[in-house]
């Protein structure tokens, strides 16, 4: 199995464990206002401390860890979770995005397709948002609160259990958009 769909294929393992199924399966995008007070909490809260690069955290967190990461919203096609509140976050010290390649016309730049899998594999993390339960919250993320492809972020939050290297998981417990 390549290490790419293996890394995809744990990550929708891990959001989808404990969870019972949607009722209403056409999901949209709550304006901020309508956020749960889990969402609206992690937006409000401040990042604390100087944040890393994702490589230099995923070479030393460990699960249990609180953390402070920065990098922005790509590293797939589809770098959000559909009607999850969980996204992929990657280092632009090791990824590019399309757009910022001089004359690159590509339509989804946040898929870094010109980066190998290898350096995606090691310049992103999942970031997700949880509840007291350890459950990621069953709303989506995208376009609320300046959350969107290729924005960047800081996000503090706890590295979750089962967490590796390879496969860096954070709870994020403050999540602020960047200008």
């Amino acid at each position: 199995m390549k290490p790419t769909y293996l890394l995809f294929a744990t990550f929708a393992l891990l959001v989808s464990c404990k969870e019972k199924p949607a009722t209403d399966a056409s999901t949209s995008t709550p304006p901020a206002a309508e956020a749960s007070t889990a969402l609206q909490a992690v937006l409000a809260a401040a990042p604390k401390g100087e944040p890393q690069s994702i490589v230099n955290a995923k070479a030393t967190a460990k699960p249990g860890e609180e953390i402070t990461i920065t990098g922005r919203i790509m590293g797939s096609s589809s770098p959000f979770v559909s009607g999850r509140a969980a996204f992929i976050l990657g280092d632009p010290g090791v990824l590019t995005a399309c757009s910022d390649n001089p004359g690159d016309e590509c339509e989804t730049p946040w898929d870094n397709c010109c980066d190998s899998k290898e350096d995606k594999k090691r310049g992103t993390v999942t970031v997700q948002i949880v509840d007291a339960d350890g459950r990621v919250l069953k709303e989506p993320l995208e376009d609320v609160g300046g959350i969107r492809k290729l924005a960047t972020l800081t996000v503090t939050g706890k590295v979750a259990e089962g967490s590796t290297a390879d496969l860096l998981i954070l709870n994020a417990t403050a999540i602020r958009t960047e200008k």
